[in-house]
């Protein structure tokens, strides 16, 4: 062995070939042996050279597409024996929506903003696997959400700040949205309140909060197309004004939800109005106490559509509903002193319907302007009544009197 280069034995009888060559390649046989002898050789064993697998295409860093168009990558390799080459979406949950060609090239179409992120090409054979990626950027989409958003708790205010996604070939901009933390029952209603980010801006300073209260807060990023999604909600109490007889408090920690939301809310059109069926919450720290319906009409607020659903239902009928109007449904539930997020949000649209009446069964549907607007009318037409009455009344009576002025006057006599 020592005269082979890179070649040497074990204690344990093992050879150890630093560099596979050709010179590795043959039968090799081993024979034990000590001062009394040997048993003989063992059995022959052969060593092949195989070779593992190597990149002769590789994808390009980035790849910039439109949405709904086709965007092909290319990606092969060579060894012995072939390795096998499979694409798969970095962060994916199962399988991808993708298609791979007879040249192993990765074909996205049509493309969706879903497969916007990194994606993997693998070449396996049975020496080893070796990967590479790229990166694949959606063009003419809504935004991503944010990541690694962070609550900074200072008094009476809170500092929030996060990392943009893509914008979806935009320019987009940001806004962060912030509720107390309801902790009694009667209070359904969520008062999310929104405050616009400067532009260019990857923070906000949230002021005026009341201390020692719980505070959700998210972030939005918009752009020309839409909405994205909201980022994960994230906890933190401000800290309030320090006590001169006690040691001031610690800094203040995420507060635990002890209540998940309702999950997998769907809508459905019925000739009776849109039935909508939910999945209890998936985790309760107490018995759940019912539920909450919120809806928001045509990107208004949200207002509370019916407080008192009983926590054994897992579907309510909403009637009702205007004409040619877009509706977001969404559920909060309760459990003891605790009220939970906001479920994912439905979406229904009456437009072209025929099932629902022209007007609301609902109240709490009719926007306030609108009634305000209906009642000020009505209104305006009462007092025009009584004004034109009055009016009336008053040219009857002048009438009267210079009728009757005439009938008491003697007539005048001219005489030549």
């Amino acid at each position: 062995l020592c005269q082979l280069p890179g070649w040497s034995m074990r204690p344990d009888g093992s050879i150890v070939i630093a560099t596979g060559n050709d010179d590795a390649l043959g039968l090799y046989r081993c024979t034990p042996y000590n001062s009394y002898g040997t048993a003989g050789e063992s059995r022959p064993t052969r060593v092949l050279l195989k070779d593992p697998p190597a990149f002769t295409v590789r994808p390009k860093e980035e790849y910039f597409q439109e949405v709904g168009r086709e965007l092909v990558i290319p990606c092969a390799a060579h060894g012995d024996p072939p390795p096998t080459i499979t694409w798969l979406k970095v962060g994916s949950m199962g399988k991808s929506s993708a298609q791979v060609d007879g040249n192993s090239s990765l074909v996205l179409h049509p493309l969706i903003k879903e497969q916007h992120g990194v994606w993997e090409c693998t070449a396996t054979n049975q020496v080893a696997s070796v990967t590479t990626a790229t990166s694949v950027h959606v063009l003419g989409t809504s935004p991503h959400a944010v990541t690694n958003v962070s609550v900074l708790p200072l008094l009476l205010a809170a500092n929030i700040s996060w990392e943009p996604g893509f914008d979806g070939g935009y320019f987009q901009r940001f806004s962060v949205w912030y509720t107390p933390l309801a902790r009694y029952p009667p209070r359904a209603h969520h008062d999310w309140v929104s405050l616009s980010v400067p532009a260019g801006a990857q923070h906000l300073l949230v002021e005026n909060l009341q201390p020692d209260t719980s505070y959700q807060f998210s972030v939005l990023a918009q752009n020309k197309l839409g909405s994205g999604p909201f980022s994960q909600i994230v906890t933190s109490v401000p800290r309030g004004f320090p006590v001169t007889t006690v040691p001031p408090e610690p800094p203040a920690m995420t507060v635990h939800v002890f209540l998940s939301p309702p999950r997998a809310l769907t809508a459905n059109e019925t000739v009776r109005g849109v039935l909508l069926r939910w999945d209890p919450p998936a985790r309760a720290s107490v018995a759940l106490s019912g539920y909450a319906l919120e809806l928001r009409q045509d990107k208004g607020g949200w207002e509370v559509l019916e407080r008192s659903i009983p926590g054994t239902d897992t579907q309510v009928l909403v009637p009702g509903l205007i004409k040619d109007a877009f509706y977001e449904f969404r559920l909060v539930a309760f459990a003891g002193s605790y009220i939970s997020d906001p479920s994912n949000t439905v979406n229904v649209s009456t437009a072209g319907m025929e099932v629902y009446p022209s007007r609301t069964q609902l109240p709490e549907l009719l926007p306030q302007p609108v009634l305000a607007g209906v009642i000020g009318g009505i209104c305006f037409l009462s007092v025009a009544v009584i004004f034109s009455t009055m009016a009336a009344c008053i040219r009857n009576r002048r009438r009267a009197a210079r009728v009757r002025k005439r009938r008491r006057d003697p007539p005048l006599v001219f005489s030549p």
